[in-house]
């Protein structure tokens, strides 16, 4: 599979989009949601700070793709006046800032459009979930993306008939643009790409992805790709970064959050769906990697 295949197949769903004004020095926490967040920032002055991980400088035209289960606070720098994070529908006020434009956005105020969001390739709706660190991409002003970006927001601002099929058009392309232009930079948080390029192992990857809950062994995955299992296990880790079992065994998180987010099944239930035939073994390694137990966690994000 090639890169040229991959852009080509490559299918993008976000939704829903919402404007985040954050107005003076405040921060607004988001926790560890079950789906990858794009922020776009619109105006302002700020950063993104993770758990484990150095922040990353915010202002007019930064994009981030931040992964599933990557807790992550907005920042503003504003003066300290009203610090009063708020979130609503996007369309609600956007109309009126592309129309006030960025002259006009006070200066204590960090304004952002957010969306969760799921990449794929066609007929396989979870490759987002390879990624394993933020993508940042700051925009530059009259480029083909920030062009993309402006389309959608008016898009957003004023959804009329085709809004929406235009909308993912033009996410589509955005993250086109975006992946080229990583890949181009040699970014090392796209290292995981050559695994799709490799057509070996994307047959043994396509099967992590579509079924995390399956009993797979290096030798099974080996086996589906063809090699013997030292030379899969080292081509493997050659490519993603990671063990086989251990992309696995996140995967198997993901899809688990996942279920937790989206569904009224019992977590014994989605233990199983997961590959775990012990609600223990299974609550250990979701409170390992999650930071908390399966209960909690779906607390947490049906409340958010």
């Amino acid at each position: 599979m090639s890169f040229e295949h991959v852009f080509s197949e490559l299918e993008i769903e976000a939704d829903p989009f919402a404007l985040c004004e954050l107005r003076g020095r405040c921060d607004l926490g988001l926790g560890r949601q079950s789906f990858a967040t794009l922020h776009y920032i619109l105006g302002g002055h700020g950063e993104i700070v993770f758990r484990g991980l150095p922040p990353v400088e915010i202002k007019r035209g930064t994009l981030v793709l931040v992964p599933a289960l990557q807790s992550h606070i907005l920042r503003s720098f504003g003066d300290n006046q009203r610090p009063l994070p708020d979130c609503h529908p996007a369309e609600l006020d956007l109309a009126h800032h592309l129309h006030e434009g960025e002259d006009h956005l006070p200066s204590n105020k960090l304004l952002a459009v957010c969306s969760q969001v799921n990449v794929g390739l066609r007929g396989i709706s979870n490759l987002i979930d390879l990624v394993r660190e933020p993508i940042v991409e700051y925009v530059e002003p009259l480029s083909p993306m920030a062009d993309s970006l402006d389309q959608l927001l008016r898009e957003l601002s004023a959804p009329k008939l085709g809004s929406r099929a235009m909308i993912e058009v033009l996410l589509k392309q955005c993250m086109i643009l975006l992946l080229r232009n990583r890949l181009e930079s040699q970014d090392k948080r796209l290292d995981w790409m050559a695994a799709l390029n490799d057509e070996k192992l994307w047959g043994a990857l396509r099967l992590m992805l579509d079924m995390p809950g399956n009993l797979h062994s290096v030798e099974s995955l080996a086996e589906a790709a063809g090699m013997s299992r030292s030379t899969f296990a080292k081509r493997f880790f050659t490519a993603y970064g990671k063990g086989p079992m251990e992309l696995l065994r996140n995967l198997r998180m993901h899809r688990a959050a996942s279920l937790l987010a989206t569904s009224d099944l019992p977590v014994k239930r989605i233990a199983e769906l997961v590959g775990f035939h012990s609600r223990s073994a299974f609550t250990r390694k979701f409170e390992g990697i999650v930071g908390t137990s399966p209960g909690k966690y779906r607390s947490q994000v049906r409340g958010d």
